[in-house]
């Protein structure tokens, strides 16, 4: 697979992007939308989402009665199952990542068969800071791959974002810029392979020394 082109595969990638935060004129927002427009000119399918529509109620066992879930967990968890795979650009609070973005992971983590699992993603930040937003995403990958997502090695952090964009909202930095395209369309290289070529499939099953308790397992 050495070509850019998604267009000539067997069958396009629907890819989820969406940002962590829900400020209007987010840097991570335009970064996700950078994203978008790389994956459309490789041929892939965008869907594009708000972090607004996964917003969630703060995780409280006590509401799961009657197979309950909040309204922004079944979209999160339709949205996840309707791509394959996801992209999220987040911020960084305080060095890791939003709270209402954990809380909605947390959510969607209750649902059986668990979403998550197996899925592929691509985790990106933009910040003001020389950082670029990096802690977030190792904090990000915690509950992720916890929860059995492959996270693509090469994350993306955009150092002095408020800086870094031109005013049609591309990364000026030539180089940067080229970076940033790469390493998007080697993630959708490496999802096109796992979707129509698959060598060998290896379900995740974690051994904890006990048998597979329903409390406790992730895959069912």
């Amino acid at each position: 697979m050495t070509t850019n082109d998604l267009s000539n595969k067997q069958a396009p990638l629907r890819i989820l992007v969406f940002s962590a935060s829900l400020r209007t004129g987010s840097l991570n927002t335009t970064l996700a939308r950078l994203a978008a427009q790389v994956i459309e000119q490789r041929g892939g399918i965008v869907d594009f989402a708000s972090m607004s529509e996964f917003d969630c109620p703060s995780l409280n066992q006590d509401l799961e009665t009657n197979d309950f879930h909040p309204a922004g967990a079944i979209e999160m968890r339709n949205r996840i199952l309707n791509t394959d795979a996801f992209i999220i650009a987040s911020p960084e609070y305080n060095g890791s990542m939003p709270g209402l973005l954990k809380n909605s992971i947390d959510w969607v983590s209750r649902f059986r068969p668990q979403p998550f699992n197996e899925r592929h993603a691509m985790l990106m930040s933009a910040s003001p800071s020389m950082g670029g937003g990096n802690q977030a995403l190792w904090s990000l990958r915690i509950p992720l791959e916890k929860l059995g997502t492959n996270i693509y090695s090469a994350m993306f952090s955009l150092a002095s974002a408020h800086k870094a964009f031109t005013p049609e909202g591309r990364i000026a930095d030539e180089t940067l810029a080229a970076r940033f395209e790469d390493t998007i369309t080697s993630f959708l290289n490496s999802v096109e392979a796992s979707k129509n070529y698959p060598c060998i499939k290896k379900a995740w099953v974690e051994f904890l020394g006990q048998h597979p308790d329903p409390a406790t397992e992730r895959v069912e």
